[in-house]
């Protein structure tokens, strides 16, 4: 996510809360079903089991990565909100609540989004503060550093810093972080090195293979983006860790209208995985598998996509509003 804010407003202020109690072995059965149930893209089984917990962080904590996949960033921000009222050192709670923040701020109004920013800011600052070693935090603060106006907090030299302490953690993250600041930077050259040193360094170079896609996509060179992307497609099916690259990879193809068979064949193999994630909801890769279908001529396919994804998620307006 991007942040272009620019003003200033205070950050959360929250107010001490109570220990919450221990949670009875049904409890945690029921909140780790619904934890399978997001990782699985379904919304609406994961939302109906979320709906027996109240006052629980944890469950907050779920229901607001629901919502964000469902891109209801005001339900998210709310329920992430909750989530750190009731647990103030959690670091995962303080991540998800920026990152609702985030998407709240990119749709915001100049001034909206200026308080916004700051907010995501100092979310991301506490989540990385509580558990230094939480390289989604620290990624994420990596990215508003770089992106965001040094009024709203942001700045190339912190991000430099945060991946410096990436470095020790995660050093294929740490590459893509400096691949990311030497963009912002227009230093294009060591961009591109950075990237394809995150591939060489990494566990799951499929992923890091997408990023390097994806700065192809940006700098309009469709042949290595391509290319990328065949190799990111290749790794993926080596290690089904990295199987998120396929709907990554599936992505970038659709968004820049290329090879929709590719991107179809992606999308099923990712969806035909065990190890689909949030990151991917399965329900979205059926909405653009509807999508695909349609326009590879297909159209009884098509339905059948977008009724999939409706089975798992019946209130995603992107599914809602392709044709029957």
């Amino acid at each position: 996510m991007k942040f272009y804010a620019a003003l200033i407003l205070t950050g959360l202020g929250l107010v001490a809360a109570t220990p919450a109690p221990a949670l009875a072995q049904g409890e945690r059965e029921l909140l780790e079903k619904a934890r399978t149930a997001l990782q699985d893209g379904e919304a609406d089984k994961a939302l109906a089991l979320l709906d027996t917990f109240s006052g629980n962080a944890k469950a907050d904590n779920l229901r607001c990565r629901v919502e964000y996949t469902l891109e209801h960033w005001e339900r998210a921000a709310n329920n992430c909100e909750q989530a750190v009222k009731l647990d103030e050192q959690s670091s995962d709670d303080h991540l998800w609540l920026g990152r609702a923040l985030g998407q709240k701020a990119s749709r915001a109004s100049f001034l909206n989004a200026y308080s916004l920013a700051k907010r995501v800011r100092a979310e991301f600052e506490e989540a990385a503060r509580l558990n230094p070693r939480n390289v989604e935090a620290l990624a994420a603060l990596g990215e508003f550093y770089y992106s965001a106006p040094g009024v709203v907090g942001g700045g190339i030299g912190k991000a430099e810093s945060v991946a410096a302490q990436l470095e020790r953690i995660d050093p294929a993250l740490a590459r893509e972080l400096r691949g990311h600041i030497a963009e912002q930077r227009k230093d294009y050259g060591t961009a591109e090195r950075e990237f394809k040193q995150a591939i060489a360094v990494s566990a799951h170079p499929a992923l890091q293979w997408m990023t390097l896609a994806s700065f192809y996509r940006g700098r309009e060179r469709w042949t290595e983006m391509e290319s990328a992307i065949r190799s990111g497609e290749a790794a993926a099916v080596r290690d089904r860790r990295a199987g998120v690259a396929l709907f990554n990879g599936a992505s970038l193809l659709c968004s820049t209208n290329r090879d929709p068979a590719r991107a179809a064949r992606m999308l099923e193999e990712y969806l035909g995985g065990k190890d689909k994630t949030e990151d991917g909801p399965a329900f979205v890769a059926h909405t653009w598998l509807a999508r695909l279908k349609e326009l590879l001529g297909d159209s009884q396919s098509a339905i059948r996509e977008r009724a999939a994804a409706l089975a798992l998620a019946h209130e995603f307006k992107p599914a809602q509003d392709l044709k029957h």
